[in-house]
């Protein structure tokens, strides 16, 4: 069945839109019931309203806490028209159908993000007759249409327009909606109040997650798998705010690698580059200009960059887009692209360009999925200082080969366990990702960098339990290795180091990436 609008109440907290609204019921014959503010502004728009007040011959009380929590108003909202029971108790009671909704509540997440915000201004702007009434027309949705945002408005107008009545599809989307909206308000209220029982607490008892689609996917990482893009709800930073600027659509793993990319080059100060293949950095540079730090992320691994995803932390220039229009990339990201570097990138038609600004760390919870259940843990965000660093080795590094440390200990934290990076003038020269044991990524890592892992320096992501890996490394020529110590076994990678002249620094502090 499809429901008519004869008498609507609209009481909303964010009025965007709302006298055009009223304006076109009121011109299909609606009457409008309205409360406090919102009557205010329908009045000042020149339009006719029945206060509530005047509805249930009871005036709003205790500072507008109480005003539309009576029966005259949920009765009409709430009853079933063609129950004969129903019907005979609304005449007797002298109820009235109410057959559209319009409300929104207080903003009590814009409330609590305000600095200084008292514990009485939060808790006035916890809505209760809001809720009450949004819940009463989408548990009614047989027969009442709710709308709790402005985007409604124009969706019910559009079907008044085109048959005077609302569809029963129309009514479950909207109250589909109307569940949504007051379940994460109902957490938002819940995650401060958990705040302020337990300030100290890390993690809250339980945790509400709210996400939107932002698209359907072609599929997921395979073909045979189907697919969706979801964001935090209301997220202004990230892979999930990146706004796409060229190119095809997004796949599913195009957008894993764009995160691995943007974690990467988020993490440096000076210009730097990253190119990423399956989650992993292929190369990695810093320069003295993002073209500098382009040509030596290139430089690494020329192959397998072939077909990766390409993470700038500066603006692209002309002269860095000219030397990504070289390569067979599935992606760009930047926090701003020039108009020169854009037209010369949106050359190539199928590359995705994506603009990701603020390239910088959130601070926020990294959460990972398991079978029925949720990891949920700090980002990596802490790096080792210089000073709480501890040489082991006969020989300290000298300045050059601190610098060059620090940098390949910054990437191998991005690269899966185990993970080997070896550097050089700060680009990355062999990479040894997510082998079961460390001499193997130690000897991907090698190998990769051929004759420049001659006086290159070596990051390890977590101790080595045996001395092999310093072995494999000096066999290589590298002057220099950081890793973060604690095994059992320690001496026996000193004394490898030791015996082959190179510098080896404990950091302290491990970086697995699984």
């Amino acid at each position: 069945m499809s429901t008519k609008i004869k008498r609507a109440l609209i009481s909303v907290s964010d009025k965007e839109g709302i006298a055009g609204f009223a304006r076109f019921l009121h011109e299909m014959g609606v009457e409008i019931i309205s409360t406090g503010g919102t009557m205010k502004a329908l009045k000042d728009a020149g339009l006719p309203v029945t206060y509530v007040g005047d509805l249930t011959g009871f005036p709003e009380i205790m500072d507008g806490r109480v005003k539309t929590l009576n029966p005259l108003v949920h009765g009409g909202i709430l009853a079933v028209r063609d129950n004969p029971r129903h019907a005979k108790e609304m005449q007797e009671q002298g109820i009235k159908p109410i057959d559209l909704v319009a409300v929104n509540l207080y903003p009590f997440c814009a409330t609590i993000a305000k600095p200084g915000v008292t514990d009485d201004m939060a808790i006035e702007n916890i809505d209760i007759g809001g809720p009450a009434m949004i819940r009463a027309a989408a548990k009614n949705h047989k027969y009442v249409a709710v709308a709790v945002n402005p985007s409604a408005y124009g969706k019910i107008m559009d079907a008044l327009k085109l048959s005077g009545e609302i569809s029963d599809s129309l009514r479950r989307e909207l109250a589909e909606e109307a569940f949504r909206h007051t379940s994460e308000y109902d957490a938002a209220v819940a995650g401060w109040l958990s705040r302020q029982i337990a300030p100290e607490a890390k993690y809250p008892q339980e945790a509400v997650i709210h996400l939107e689609k932002v698209q359907e996917l072609r599929y997921g990482e395979n073909p045979h798998q189907t697919a969706a893009f979801y964001r935090e709800k209301g997220a202004r930073e990230g892979v999930a705010a990146a706004r796409q600027l060229g190119g095809k659509e997004l796949s599913f793993n195009n957008i894993i690698d764009i995160e691995a990319a943007y974690r990467i080059v988020a993490d440096f100060e000076r210009p730097a580059a990253a190119i990423v293949k399956h989650t992993n950095p292929c190369g990695v540079g810093l320069g003295g200009d993002l073209c500098a730090a382009y040509q030596k992320a290139l430089s690494c691994d020329p192959v397998s960059a072939f077909g990766g995803i390409i993470g700038l932390n500066r603006m692209a220039d002309r002269s860095t887009a000219e030397e990504i229009s070289g390569l067979f990339a599935e992606a760009v990201i930047a926090p701003g692209y020039e108009p020169d570097a854009l037209q010369i990138l949106k050359a190539k038609k199928n590359l995705r360009i994506l603009e990701l600004p603020p390239l910088a760390r959130s601070g926020k919870r990294d959460m990972k999925k398991v079978s029925g259940g949720m990891l949920m843990q700090s980002l990596d965000e802490e790096f080792a200082l210089k000073e709480r660093m501890k040489t082991v080795t006969k020989r300290p590094p000298s300045e050059a080969e601190w610098e060059q440390l620090l940098f390949a200990l910054k990437v191998a934290k991005h690269v899966k366990s185990n993970a080997i990076v070896l550097a050089k003038e700060f680009r990355t020269v062999g990479v040894g990702a997510g082998q079961m044991n460390r001499v193997g990524a130690a000897e991907i890592a090698v190998k990769q960098a051929g004759g420049l892992a001659k006086g290159a320096v070596l990051a390890s992501d977590a101790f080595f339990p045996f001395g092999d890996t310093v072995k494999v490394a000096a066999a290589a020529g590298v002057t220099a290795i950081i890793q973060p110590g604690g095994s059992i076994r320690d001496e026996e990678s000193i004394a490898a180091a030791d015996g082959h002249n190179i510098a080896m620094v404990f950091s302290g502090l491990r970086h697995f990436k699984h």
